[in-house]
């Protein structure tokens, strides 16, 4: 048997689109305590305090919200040209740029719903500011102390028409790995979560109940540990944030959630989701049945309808229906 290549070294920034460009850059920096870095003409770029990279959101001002771009880094230059070349030849591929500060040449493709993305190699890492810099060397900047303190970017679930054609593609184009997945009684492949690193899961593929496409279930940022996000929970409370489930804890992945509109309405998720490693190189899918499905959350909690019929763009107005 052929040893899997894994070429994604993980997901490195996404962009969110937004009709109320400075109420979500003002969630970003007083609610999740990340750092405006740069701004260039209707975005701005923020950091996450413990991100080696230069950004980790980009936000721009758009008629509605929504998912902009997400940005992958390759393990190596050997490995952005073997992605390069295999994303090309299925037909979505749509060329270079040098557009975003931090990074070196980015190979602009779509997935098969119509997800943009970016892959690249080369960036430059974030230098902390005098008011930034940590004590503790080995961290990227000093822990803000405010707000939810998210470390991280930790995972993207995207809404998607059809499930199967976009998880066949992150596991051949970008040479993922399914650690888990719902399968409906007719056969269907309902969600699909995948892996490019040792994390249970880097990326998320959810069917859209509305059949649109190119659209946003939700952004998950990394926090510490379980207090942090139970502390979250009263930080959002207090700055009026649209706060839509949880505390509490999934079965699947076993990860520990906090859900939020951010005032662009797109849906943010705090998670803990660092625990659980999958270093079993022969790891086998856990797959999940509807009926396990219907029991909730991991200690009971009914899954609530808006996490099932929200979205972003808002269905009536995404533009690839």
């Amino acid at each position: 048997m052929a040893e899997k290549i894994r070429d994604i070294a993980h997901v490195s920034a996404v962009e969110l689109l937004t009709p109320v460009l400075d109420d979500t850059v003002r969630f970003f920096t007083d609610t999740m305590a990340m750092e405006v870095v740069e701004r260039r003409g209707n975005s701005a770029y923020l950091h996450a305090w413990d991100d080696y990279e230069s950004f980790t959101v980009k936000v721009t001002g758009a008629g509605t919200s929504g998912i902009g771009r997400t940005w992958l880094r390759a393990r190596s230059p050997e490995a952005l040209e073997r992605r390069v070349h295999d994303i090309s030849s299925l037909g979505f591929g749509e060329g270079w740029s040098k557009d975003e500060p931090g990074y070196g040449p980015v190979f602009h493709f779509t997935d098969p719903d119509g997800h943009p993305f970016g892959l690249y190699y080369e960036t430059q890492r974030y230098v902390a500011s005098d008011a930034t810099r940590p004590s503790l060397k080995n961290q990227a900047a000093r822990f803000p102390g405010r707000g939810s303190n998210v470390r991280r970017l930790d995972h993207v679930n995207f809404l998607a028409r059809d499930v199967p054609p976009n998880a066949d593609f992150v596991a051949t184009a970008l040479t993922g790995r399914a650690s888990e997945q719902i399968v409906l009684n007719d056969g269907t492949r309902a969600a699909v979560w995948y892996t490019f690193s040792d994390k249970s899961y880097d990326v998320v593929y959810t069917r859209d109940w509305t059949g649109s496409q190119g659209r946003l279930h939700h952004v998950a940022f990394a926090t510490d540990t379980r207090e942090d996000i139970l502390r979250a929970a009263d930080v959002f409370l207090e700055a009026g944030v649209h706060i839509e489930t949880g505390p509490h804890k999934h079965a699947i992945q076993q990860t520990f959630f906090l859900y939020v509109w951010e005032p662009g309405g797109n849906r943010i998720e705090l998670c803990n989701a660092g625990a659980r490693l999958l270093l079993a190189p022969d790891h086998e899918v856990v797959t999940w049945t509807e009926a396990e499905r219907a029991k909730g959350q991991a200690w009971g909690l009914k899954t609530i309808e808006s996490f099932h019929t929200h979205g972003t763009p808002p269905a009536a107005e995404a533009e690839w229906v």
